[in-house]
Formats: C-alpha cells, structure tokens, sequence
C-alpha cells in the first residue's frame, strides 16, 4: 500500500503540472522603451552638457535617467514642447541638434514588445573641426522582442560623416568609426550599435558618439546617443499543455509511473496465493 499511495502522490503532482499550474517559465516578456536624444559630456575647456533623454517612451517599469545638469558651466539645452512623446527638436549649442524627434514604445503579452525611435535633422558638431560635421536627414532605431526571438536595426537616412566618409544608409550592426588619427582616436561613431541586456532584452543606438578620455589629444569624457530603442526579453513562453510543456509533462509521468507498476508488479509475484 506504501508504495501505491508514493506513486499516486507523484502521479498527481504531474497531474498538477499539466493541469496549468503555471507555465514550465514565469518569465513574463520584457518592457519597452525608446528616446531621441541623450547627451552627457564633460569637456575639458569646462563646459559640460547632461540632458536627455528626450521624448522617452516607456511601456512598463524601466531604467530612465532624468533630465538634469551638472554643477559646472552646464550648456544650454533648448527643447521644444514635449507632446505624446514628441519633441519638436533640441539644440546644445556647438555640440548637437535636430529636428523633431518621435519614440514609441509597446508592450503586448501575446506579441512581445516593440520600440522605436526616430530623430529627423541630425547634426553633431561635436568635433566637427576634425570631422567637418556629421549630419543625417533622418536617424532611426528600432526592435522587437517575441517568440521568434529578439532583433533590431537602424536606418541613417542622407548619412553624411564628413572627412570620415564611410558607411552607409544601412550600417551593419556594431559599425565604429574613428575619430582622429590611426592608432591615437580621440572618439569614436559607432552606428547602428546593438548592445544584448543580461536579460536577453536588446537596445539599438542609430548613433553613438563616445569621447576617448585619456587620450592625447582628448577633449574630455562622455557620450551622444540618438535614437535608441530597447525590448525584450523574448515574449511569453509556451504553455504547459502543448508543445515543450506537454512533453515534459509526459517525462515527468514515465518518471513516476514506470518504476511504481514494476516494483507493485514484483510485490504481486511475490505475494504466496490464498
């Protein structure tokens, strides 16, 4: 009886398990956000800029940093009016500017999330004494996360890097491009940069600027980004009575119920008749 009752209570645990107790993963999908614009700089001349991240979407909890500034020279930020995130444009005298900036970001419990961003009239003129300017009609970000898995792109419409010259409309992912001389880059442009999340969530940056601080010729410390999109993770998994769910649930029973019939099957050839 002992051995009948052991392996009813593992069959109805298996049972439990198929019913829908819960998915074989909790893992709920991932939220979504998008911005245009972000600028934190420190340069050495004592001007900095922290501002941004402009017109940010975000659908469900994220990690969005405030608009603020620094305690030195802080320079000036002009925005315009933030509406159903979009913003007319910004401009960070001598550094950065565009035009209107528009972000999106969804989350769906079936489709997974989805973000984009896109930035029109991109000019940076952030080194622009070595770059002669980098400029663009149109910068976009772009992603989504669902059972199919997680991907993104971006797309720089009328790309133009200046004496850097280069890529293209469509960079591969992870494009970099330096700034300054061969071997002693003061910065460095990477477009089209896909950065994974320790949680298999995804951001897209159209454009990163990034300063190489320490280095000869460096003009200070920190970052442009335009256009950034982030998902993910991937969407919900399967359910627990179809698919890997169903199959697992079958295991799990063999698990049980083969080695309870054989021993209750020895017992019985073991027990003398009456």
């Amino acid at each position: 009886m002992r051995v009948r009752m052991t392996g009813l209570a593992g069959l109805a645990a298996t049972a439990a398990l198929l019913a829908g107790a819960g998915p074989v993963s909790a893992a709920a999908p991932g939220d979504a956000s998008a911005h245009g614009a972000r600028v934190a700089l420190s340069l050495l001349d004592g001007v900095a800029a922290l501002a941004g991240p402009f017109a940010a979407d975000v659908s469900g909890p994220a990690d969005i940093p405030a608009v603020g500034g620094t305690s030195s020279a802080v320079a000036a930020v002009d925005a315009g009016g933030l509406t159903d995130s979009t913003v007319a444009g910004i401009a960070v005298p001598d550094l950065v500017a565009t035009g209107v900036i528009t972000t999106s970001a969804a989350r769906d419990d079936d489709a997974g999330t989805r973000s984009r961003a896109v930035v029109a009239d991109v000019r940076l003129d952030l080194l622009s004494s070595v770059t002669g300017g980098i400029s663009a009609t149109t910068a976009e970000a772009t992603c989504s996360a669902g059972r199919e898995g997680v991907g993104g792109a971006a797309e720089l419409v009328g790309l133009d890097l200046g004496r850097l010259g280069g890529p293209t409309a469509r960079p591969a992912p992870n494009t970099v491009v330096d700034v300054g001389p061969p071997g002693a880059a003061i910065a460095r442009v990477v477009l089209n940069e896909q950065v994974a999340g320790p949680d298999g969530g995804l951001t897209v940056n159209a454009v990163h600027l990034v300063l190489l601080g320490g280095v000869l010729g460096s003009i200070g410390t920190g970052d442009v980004v335009l256009a950034s999109a982030t998902c993910g993770p991937a969407g919900p998994p399967l359910p627990t009575a179809s698919g890997a769910g169903l199959w697992l649930g079958i295991a799990m029973i063999a698990l049980f119920a083969v080695p309870v019939v054989v021993v209750g099957l020895r017992r019985r050839r073991e027990v003398p008749a009456s």
